[in-house]
């Protein structure tokens, strides 16, 4: 009943706003996910919630739309201390953040946290002059930043799905009054959560999202190695988009206040567009595709950042070596590469030995369980495999299976660096994929140290 009511809000949303507005469901080629999120940007940039001005009736509108949506997810709500008050003029302004909770698996590591962000508030409202006559303009924020909540809604969404495979708990979190000095996200982090804070191991802001057909999909990191050595560890997989890494943020954002916390955060945005902080700023601009895109690639950046080691947020003053250990050498830094069966290129290691030899443990087939691995190991001076470790696990059964079949390996042609036969660090990502509940394995991307 409650998706039911949602389509009908979008629909008299989609009605209200001029015949020269789509349907979030007209399109009859449109995915279920490219559906969804249309239904979510004209809900949330519908005349009737008046551009979402911090504090106003819009706002409070908007954050029980995300409320109510997290909800039917199955996403735990966290109900107290989200309600805060900004003072100004002329009067002092309510709002509240809107703070759903996703639980990991993992015990030891299910209490450290990944906020996922999205602004809720916009401009609201004006009046201006026409030949004479006053009228009303509305701010109606399709993109900013109604496309960041309909992100973070059907990330969520995904993520209920994998929940079994998340290390980490996910917090999903509408800010209020974010156009207030980010009062919304300060509020979260110094009194709502502020017991926590501490255990926040990385913040996602999703903010202006929809125009991806024109400038990509942008990720500003404030130049953080970890998040950036993540970024770049992504373009060797399968995705449908990739991030731009970009050294200057598009437009502030709420991942400001969690810089200053020293919390690791990342910005996604579709970066800069002509109809920003104006009327024009409604659902026709949006490249709802594109937003499916870039909701697949957040998607697997999230997986990783839930279940990876803990990104550090500074390590600028390490000074980076050619070597990983005393004795061992990056693979990009090596002067000629370790080669298995005549090739540099650890895909075919993967292809010729790891999946043909893999076996999908019982256990893990059994209870859905699926994922990527990632196994670090070593090929010393005679070309053999050794301190095979898993960097970043899914569940003992499928770790240890990764660590067997990539212990097992036949010798390599060894590296070598200045002429001198040397040990090499090779990183790679074994996945392991549930088809109709039977155990598969599928050749991904490889992750070069």
């Amino acid at each position: 009943m409650k998706r039911l009511f949602a389509l009908l809000i979008a629909s008299v949303v989609t009605v209200g706003l001029g015949a020269q507005y789509r349907t979030p469901l007209e399109d009859l080629d449109d995915s279920e996910t490219v559906r969804a999120l249309k239904e979510h940007v004209a809900t949330l940039s519908g005349a009737q919630m008046e551009g979402r001005k911090a504090g106003s009736e819009g706002e409070k509108m908007a954050a029980d739309y995300l409320e109510a949506c997290l909800k039917e997810m199955g996403i735990d709500i966290l109900t107290a201390g989200n309600e805060f008050k900004v003072a100004g003029e002329p009067d002092t302004l309510t709002s509240r953040n809107v703070v759903g909770y996703l639980e990991g698996w993992d015990k030891e590591k299910k209490d450290h946290y990944i906020v996922i962000g999205a602004r809720m508030d916009n401009l609201g409202m004006d009046t201006y002059m026409l030949d004479g006559e006053k009228l009303n303009r509305i701010y109606y924020g399709a993109n900013g930043n109604a496309s960041g909540m309909a992100l973070l809604l059907e990330l969520a969404r995904k993520l209920s799905y994998s929940r079994s495979l998340l290390r980490r708990s996910i917090l999903f979190v509408g800010f209020g009054a974010s156009a207030r000095t980010f009062a919304g996200s300060w509020y979260f982090l110094n009194r709502t959560f502020a017991s926590d804070a501490d255990k926040v191991d990385a913040m996602v802001n999703l903010d202006m999202l929809g125009t991806a057909g024109a400038g990509g999909l942008q990720a500003f990191t404030a130049s953080n190695g970890d998040l950036n050595a993540l970024i770049s560890s992504l373009q060797g997989e399968l995705l449908p988009i990739q991030a731009s890494v970009t050294t200057t943020a598009p437009y502030p954002g709420d991942q400001i206040v969690f810089y200053d916390r020293e919390i690791p955060s990342v910005l996604f945005s579709s970066g800069r567009y002509p109809e920003h902080a104006t009327g024009r700023d409604t659902y026709d601009i949006i490249d709802f595709d594109g937003m499916e895109r870039e909701l697949e690639y957040i998607y697997s950046f999230v997986q990783h950042l839930a279940n990876g080691p803990r990104p550090l947020f500074r390590n600028s003053d390490v000074t980076r070596s050619e070597k990983v250990s005393a004795d061992v050498y990056a693979y990009s830094d090596v002067d000629v590469k370790p080669m298995f069966l005549n090739s540099a290129d650890p895909r075919i290691f993967m292809e010729r030995w790891v999946y043909p030899y893999l076996k999908y443990p019982k256990y893990a087939s059994e209870n859905g369980i699926q994922g990527r691995v990632l196994v670090e190991f070593v090929i010393d001076e005679k070309g053999e495999v050794g301190d095979v470790r898993v960097v970043r696990g899914i569940h003992e059964s499928l770790d240890a299976e990764a660590v067997r079949v990539v212990s097992a390996s036949p010798k390599w042609r060894p590296g070598r660096h200045h002429g001198k036969k040397v040990k090499v660090s090779v990183t790679v990502s074994v996945e392991f994929r549930l088809d109709k509940g039977k155990g598969k394995f599928g050749i991904n991307g490889v992750k070069l140290k």
